[in-house]
């Protein structure tokens, strides 16, 4: 009986250690190694039952509200052709798992924890206008708060299609979207929210490298819900990215060079225009361009649904260089002197000569003087050398007078203010007066000849200095729109 008593007071003794021990255990605690590490016992505290495949909320009527944010890190490439924008951005969402909660006073005052990604409920949330898988760094760990938000944040490459306008290159300004959506849960289970306010977004370039070809203007955020089969509705945040091109590149490369030959071609219609040299200028001119062309090809942006106005600009260069290229030809030929020419017609001589000069203020008779009497020396001299060296000519030009009928000569003699020569004049004086008849004919016909030539001169000179004000006027409003376009799109 005394044995009895004993054993019941010994067990009873060891029970209610053993109760005291399990009173005394703490949450999630350890044994071994780890029975000091808080850390080590709240994980094991938070995974105990968790099952990452249920949506985390305890009233499945509650929706899961997810937050985001975005930052813009670089714009790594912009493919006009392929319609294809690739960035780097700082990705950050944030929600509230009901199942990760814990006191922070029973794990040391701990009030947060990395735990690994994959062992936790993420949202499905993705971006629609992803085309390709960017090189993204995998970050594996979310941290948890003691009130069970869990913050995911990682960078990400993003290569996402986007409609590029490069009508205005090199001044364009592109504006592509990055819209983040749950791509299977509806608004009913997950809503996505900013994380900031979207004039604090809109103006964040705090991480953005400034150093590239592009410029990050603003981000903006638009949320909308939307339906496919108007049942089922889907919330969505988009953000638009807005970059700038920055055109100094382009403009010392591209638009300078043009500029410049075409200042050259405008020089060079002041080049006399009866000689060859302005010809081999404005082909050289010519030349020079298409080979400037060739090299800037690869350097426009192509695209299968439009041109970008500065192709426009070089293609109008090209032909404005053909077009003063054809005026210069047709001056030239139309100046050039020929004993052959037709006289000018009266009414081009009216339009040219008399009423164009009036219209546009030319001074053609300033312009001409300087060959006019360069010519007029020239007949002088020919005169005289004519007249003083009669007798070296002797024999070639008294075979042409005994071409001439004796009622030319005659009336050549007469012309002269001489008298026919008669019978018993001396074969000698009669071949002088011969030579001198032929003389006259050859001086009047070479005067014609000369004053036909003057005239198509004087057409020639005032054609040219009306097609150059037109083509310096074209050329003008041209660079004009051009620039003034440029200016608004730059400035905008």
């Amino acid at each position: 009986m005394r044995f009895s008593s004993a054993w019941t007071a010994l067990c009873f003794l060891l029970i209610n250690e053993a109760s005291k021990e399990c009173t005394a255990k703490k949450p999630g605690s350890s044994t071994g190694r780890f029975a000091n590490a808080t850390l080590v016992r709240l994980a094991e505290f938070l995974s105990a039952g968790y099952k990452k495949g249920v949506r985390p909320v305890k009233d499945w009527n509650t929706p899961t509200n997810v937050e985001i944010d975005l930052m813009v890190y670089s714009i790594l490439n912009v493919d006009e052709k392929n319609q294809v924008l690739t960035t780097y951005v700082w990705y950050r969402q944030s929600w509230k798992d009901e199942f990760l909660v814990w006191d922070s006073q029973d794990f040391d005052g701990v009030k947060k924890i990395s735990i690994p990604t994959a062992n936790v409920w993420v949202p499905d949330i993705l971006i629609n206008e992803f085309v390709d898988v960017g090189k993204s760094p995998d970050i594996p760990y979310v941290y948890v708060t003691d009130d069970g938000v869990v913050r995911n944040y990682k960078p990400i490459q993003v290569v996402t299609a986007c409609t590029l306008n490069i009508y205005n290159f090199p001044f364009d300004v592109q504006n592509c979207s990055l819209t983040f959506q749950s791509w299977l849960h509806t608004i009913d289970d997950i809503n996505i929210t900013l994380m900031r306010e979207p004039e604090e977004l809109s103006k964040d370039k705090s991480v953005f490298m400034n150093q590239g070809e592009w410029e990050l203007l603003h981000v903006l955020s638009k949320y909308k819900n939307f339906s496919v089969d108007k049942e089922e509705y889907y919330a969505e945040m988009k953000f638009h990215v807005v970059i700038r091109r920055r055109p100094l590149f382009y403009t010392v490369n591209l638009l300078l060079p043009s500029i410049f030959l075409m200042v050259m071609d405008i020089v060079g219609f002041y080049l006399p225009p009866d000689s060859g040299e302005r010809v081999s200028f404005k082909i050289t001119l010519l030349l020079g361009y298409s080979v400037f062309l060739i090299i800037v090809s690869d350097t426009l942006p192509a695209t299968a649904i439009g041109t970008p106005l500065i192709g426009v600009y070089f293609v109008v260069c090209m032909a404005l260089l053909v077009i003063s290229l054809t005026e210069t030809v047709l001056i030239v030929r139309l100046v050039h002197k020929q004993d052959l020419q037709p006289p000018v017609p009266q009414w081009l001589k009216y339009l040219v000569l008399e009423r164009a000069p009036v219209l546009f203020c030319i001074h053609k008779k300033h312009r001409l003087c300087s060959r006019l009497s360069s010519q007029s020396t020239d007949m002088e001299n020919y005169k005289e050398n004519n007249y003083g060296t009669a007798p070296c000519s002797l024999h070639h030009t008294c075979e042409i007078g005994r071409k001439l009928s004796q009622h030319e000569r005659e009336g050549g003699l007469l012309g002269l203010h001489l008298t026919p020569a008669k019978d018993n004049v001396p074969p000698l004086m009669d071949n002088i007066l011969q030579e001198v008849t032929t003389i006259r004919h050859f001086l009047e016909k070479r005067d014609k000849c000369r004053e036909i030539a003057k005239e198509w001169l004087q057409v020639g000179y005032v054609l040219d200095v009306l097609l150059f004000r037109v083509y310096l006027v074209a050329v003008v409003a041209y660079s004009i729109t051009l620039g003034t376009l440029w200016s608004v799109w730059q400035a905008a």
